[in-house]
């Protein structure tokens, strides 16, 4: 029956997936069950059992990684709304299904909300783009805005704070459970009462911690064409795996990068960013392998034995040594 309808919020457990739906919880208050994880757990359709009647907002989550689930619950008659900047390959033709889908390179999902909600909360818009690396979309939004340069270089701090809380293998390595700290900053409904709090001081103190930590790591490989970074089996340094990526990425855009961090069995879990003046070739190197797969410009293998290191590095050296 309708009473029993449910709401569910599927969402991305990283800055752009938890700030689009703050951006549409707070214009839209529902109650809801919510559905996240840690910024790598994608299939977070598998998760919702659901029929007639229940609707589901998905948010900030490849449908391509999600297609089944997704056709399984609209066979069930759920009715389902879809928002997302990921890879959609098909996308099924479905009375119950809405599409907001764009894979440009300068939008987000928290930036398709936005537009879709005219604006009604861009400072969590803004919040989500600098956490997804887009400064350039984030910065034009918020000049639009009229917001001033300091409250801007707030923004960008949450953000980047938000999206580093959700890097990790698993949820016992992060600061919060996304859904914990997605509750925080609804209860706060603005960036400015959250920066204010302990949460924060917490996220921005351990982002700092494992910054500071990361510093001090050697690169293995340090060639004009790319360098391969090393990362100890500890809990910061799998926190801090991603922006340490990016940072390298912005530092040296000319050159290739692969981070690699160090597993429970002696194995790696690596991420590949392809050269920012020259974006592609990483999941070129990363199919070579068993696990590999993902973008042209990033992309990773969940498990390289530790014998196929050399084999990784004569790859890159094959994909990217003769760049100059």
């Amino acid at each position: 029956s309708e009473e029993s309808a449910v709401q569910f919020d599927v969402f991305n457990g990283d800055a752009d997936g938890i700030c689009s739906l703050l951006q549409l919880r707070l214009t839209h208050p529902l109650a809801s069950q919510r559905v996240t994880g840690v910024k790598r757990d994608i299939a977070l359709l598998d998760r919702v059992s659901a029929g007639a009647g229940d609707q589901i907002t998905v948010l900030d989550i490849s449908m391509a990684k999600n297609k089944t689930a997704l056709e399984r619950l609209l066979s069930a008659g759920a009715a389902i709304d879809y928002v997302d900047h990921h890879s959609a390959g098909d996308i099924p033709q479905h009375d119950n299904l809405s599409v907001t889908i764009s894979e440009a390179p300068e939008v987000c999902t928290a930036l398709l909300i936005n537009g879709r909600l005219h604006g009604a909360h861009v400072e969590w818009a803004v919040t989500g783009a600098f956490g997804d690396n887009l400064d350039e979309p984030a910065r034009q939004i918020a000049s639009k805005a009229s917001f001033a340069e300091s409250s801007i270089i707030k923004l960008k701090e949450l953000g980047v704070c938000v999206n580093y809380n959700g890097y990790g293998p698993s949820l016992e390595d992060l600061h919060f459970h996304p859904e914990a700290l997605y509750e925080a900053l609804y209860a706060a409904a603005t960036p400015e009462a959250f920066i204010g709090s302990d949460e924060f001081r917490t996220l921005r103190d351990g982002y700092l911690n494992d910054i500071a930590a990361s510093l001090a790591i050697e690169p293995l490989i340090d060639s004009a064409a790319f360098a391969v970074y090393q990362l100890p089996n500890a809990a910061w340094a799998r926190r801090v795996s991603g922006v340490f990526s990016n940072d390298l990425v912005r530092a040296h855009p000319a050159r290739a990068h692969a981070v690699l961090t160090e597993q429970d069995d002696g194995a790696f879990l690596v991420s590949v960013r392809a050269p920012f003046h020259h974006r592609f070739g990483a999941e070129k190197v990363c199919a070579q392998f068993e696990t590999g797969g993902g973008r042209a410009a990033a992309a990773g293998i969940n498990r390289l034995a530790a014998g196929d290191l050399d084999r990784l590095i004569v790859a890159l050296a094959a994909e990217y040594g003769h760049q100059r």
